[in-house]
């Protein structure tokens, strides 16, 4: 009996159908990894050529003066491939671009899985570590989304799969990993783990399963600079200039370090000004507490006033265009203009 046969044959003794919302698939559920993660299943496969180089490991400390001097156009797109893959790149890293410790530690550590044909984009990006991050290419009215995590979460993930669908199994760029197709038409890939992570791809938009095979066919890994090249250039800006964009027109409450903005992490503009602007909310209604405690009227109305003016920020008025976080900042600015404040703010604003 073949691996993909032993796993079909589990999948069809678990019978999903008979699962309820919550549940551990009847006890299947743990036989059924042990099968995946198996040797047998999992890692006696056929060794594949390599198609890439070998990624040499991030090794010693980034020196913290190395800084992102110059960027690269955002305008930059995947290349198409020659009939032989890996004899075009994919983009052509600028030898002279100097990224900072934080990008390249980050970038590093996850997957680096790119679309290899002509015309997909990086849309999305959120913020992301070594152990969580989500990048978004898109063509035409087709979205694939790449979601690493860390390896922990691999079995309730890959079990809650399967309550939706049959696996089957597929390999990107030699990793193994299960396909699942869903009554939405939507596609998903869980690769297995490898290297403390996995990987999860998700299809958004017009797709059949000819059109998600052709492109799970194209997608490669690459190395640290080859990945970085592909991003919009604004995703791997210096915090500091990024910061300071975002910070043009905030008032900023007493103490505020810009510095400690570099762990707010690497993401798209919508994800970076809400860890900026959750930084700054967070500071001001700090601000605000202190002052009330002891008597500062001065301080409570400088803090009021800066949290009504977050209503005109550029920054959150470009970002209500398209996400929810400038309403919930808001509804917290107006509760302290009039004198209130839910004990939620420390979850809703995310303060520390």
């Amino acid at each position: 009996m073949t691996s993909e046969e032993r796993v079909d044959r589990l999948v069809r003794d678990a019978d999903p159908g008979r699962v309820g919302v919550v549940g551990d698939l009847g006890g299947v559920k743990q036989s059924l990894l042990e099968e995946i993660m198996s040797e047998s299943v999992f890692e006696r496969v056929v060794e594949v050529p390599r198609r890439r180089a070998r990624v040499r490991r991030f090794a010693g400390v980034v020196t913290a003066a190395a800084v992102l001097v110059s960027v690269v156009p955002a305008s930059i797109v995947l290349r198409g491939q020659s009939e032989e893959r890996g004899l075009v790149p994919i983009a052509t890293p600028d030898a002279q671009v100097v990224y900072s410790p934080l990008v390249l530690a980050v970038a590093e550590r996850n997957p680096r899985l790119l679309i290899n044909r002509s015309g997909w984009e990086v849309v999305r990006l959120s913020e992301f570590d070594d152990e969580y991050g989500t990048i978004a290419f898109r063509r035409g009215g087709r979205e694939l989304e790449m979601t690493w995590y860390s390896a922990a979460g691999y079995a309730d993930r890959y079990a809650d799969r399967l309550v939706g669908s049959p696996a089957k199994s597929v390999r990107v760029d030699g990793w193994p990993g299960d396909l699942f197709e869903f009554f939405s038409g939507d596609f998903s890939v869980l690769t297995r783990p490898r290297d403390g992570m996995f990987v999860e791809m998700q299809t958004s938009g017009n797709w059949s399963r000819k059109d998600f095979d052709r492109v799970l066919g194209d997608i490669v890994r690459v190395d640290v600079r080859t990945w970085l090249a592909v991003l919009p250039a604004e995703m791997v800006m210096p915090v500091r200039e990024r910061a300071a964009k975002v910070l043009a027109d905030v008032p900023l409450p007493p103490g505020f370090d810009v510095d400690a903005l570099e762990d707010v992490g690497v993401g798209d503009s919508y994800q970076f000004g809400v860890g900026v602007t959750s930084r700054v909310g967070c500071g001001w209604i700090a601000e605000w507490q202190r002052a009330r405690a002891s008597g500062d009227v001065a301080g409570v109305r400088r803090a009021v006033d800066a949290l009504r003016s977050s209503h005109g920020w550029r920054v959150l008025r470009d970002m209500d265009k398209t996400g929810d976080w400038p309403e919930v900042f808001w509804e917290y600015a107006d509760e302290i203009a009039a004198g209130t404040l839910r004990p939620g703010y420390v979850q809703g604003l995310d303060c520390r």
